[in-house]
């Protein structure tokens, strides 16, 4: 008990000698390293949360048509970063009235914001800048070589009589190289197929590096493997991908797997005991690999005519179903159930059946007619 007693009072006596300052220093310092922790857990918590792609294009009641003939009537949708938004519906339906209409090649009415900015606000040559269009057919109907049709896009930045310099030559010369052309930059530009020549006008866009890509049926006059292979160039372009990679992967590290490492690393660790060395680092790994996590927000988005609503599942994060100039629905393939997206398709084309594949861990729709 005596034994007892005397450590108390020997505990109290160098508790008295520790000067106030010191103690007060000492708490700082505890709560300091406290409030290091429930910052850091609140940037994991937040960072493991998925981000939201910024809106690229807002329509809002668009009504278009030519002369007296309105096409289409009080459409709204917005098309977002890093995403592919795909049209669909019968031939006449206004698809391609829609892209011309964003082209300011049609008036309309309602309100259409790019980034945030009204169309008509802005000049002819910043349009340009801004929206890279890719009709069914290129309209150039005189013999260049590919190469110079490629140049084309740099059209917009290039003052009155400039002509392409060096490093606009080699993007070009890549450009090819990633869409496949890359042999044939020489070649008389009419010499090529109809899907030759999308690939060249593919190559064109990403030059153009806009903000806004409309595409009206790109994949018409491809073969079934370069249909697929043009889609995925053209999400590899608007999430600002190297398009030289296989996968076009930015990071082998996952963010599941940054908040796994650092979140054990809080649990198994006191509060006093986490030093500012590892919060540091964990924020270093975090704001790493949000770095990556924004390369899917680039500033770019794709608005598409598709004539194959199977490509459009496939690809597209949005679907805007057009009939008879109104929209019908806008469907979210990777987040819609079954019933509603069938449901909504067979508006459009009739009755038909959707089915899913999982192949890696993926899934895939297929669109069946039905019987």
């Amino acid at each position: 008990m005596s034994n007892n007693i005397h450590k108390n009072s020997s505990i109290n006596t160098i508790f008295r000698q520790t000067s106030s300052s010191q103690r007060r220093t000492d708490l700082r310092s505890i709560q300091g390293s406290v409030s290091s922790h429930n910052t850091l857990a609140a940037e994991i918590a937040e960072s493991t949360e998925p981000a939201e792609p910024p809106i690229c294009l807002q329509v809002s009641s668009l009504s278009a048509g030519y002369g007296r003939s309105q096409i289409l009537k009080d459409v709204s949708f917005c098309a977002k970063q890093g995403e592919i938004t795909g049209l669909l519906g019968p031939n006449g339906c206004g698809k391609t009235t829609l892209l011309r209409a964003l082209c300011r090649q049609l008036s309309f009415t309602g309100s259409c914001l790019l980034n945030g900015r009204p169309l008509e606000q802005m000049t002819s040559r910043h349009l340009a800048r801004q929206i890279s269009y890719i009709p069914q057919r290129s309209g150039i109907a005189i013999s260049m070589p590919v190469t110079d049709v490629v140049l084309m896009g740099f059209n917009p930045v290039l003052g009155l009589l400039e002509q392409p310099s060096r490093a606009q030559k080699e993007k070009a010369r890549g450009a090819l190289r990633a869409v496949g052309m890359e042999s044939y930059a020489e070649q008389d530009y009419q010499t090529l197929s109809e899907g030759q020549k999308q690939l060249c006008i593919l190559a064109r866009t990403i030059v153009e590096d806009a903000s806004l890509l409309l595409l009206d049926e790109p994949e018409s006059s491809l073969d079934f493997p370069h249909r697929h292979r043009i889609m995925e160039l053209l999400t590899e372009i608007i999430r600002g991908q190297d398009m030289s990679c296989a996968d076009g992967s930015a990071s082998s590290i996952t963010i599941n797997e940054v908040t796994r490492n650092v979140s054990a690393g809080i649990s198994n660790s006191d509060a006093h005991r986490f030093s500012n060395t590892s919060a540091d680092t964990a924020r270093s790994t975090l704001s790493e690999r949000n770095s990556d996590q924004r390369t899917l927000f680039t500033g770019k988005a794709a608005l598409v005519t598709l004539h194959d609503p199977q490509l459009a599942l496939e690809y597209c994060s949005r679907l805007i179903l057009l009939k008879d100039g109104v929209c019908t629905a806008i469907l979210h393939p990777a987040e819609d159930s079954l019933p509603d997206m069938e449901a909504a398709l067979s508006e459009v084309y009739g009755p038909i059946r959707l089915r899913t594949i999982e192949e890696n861990g993926r899934r895939s729709l297929i669109l069946l007619p039905r019987s």
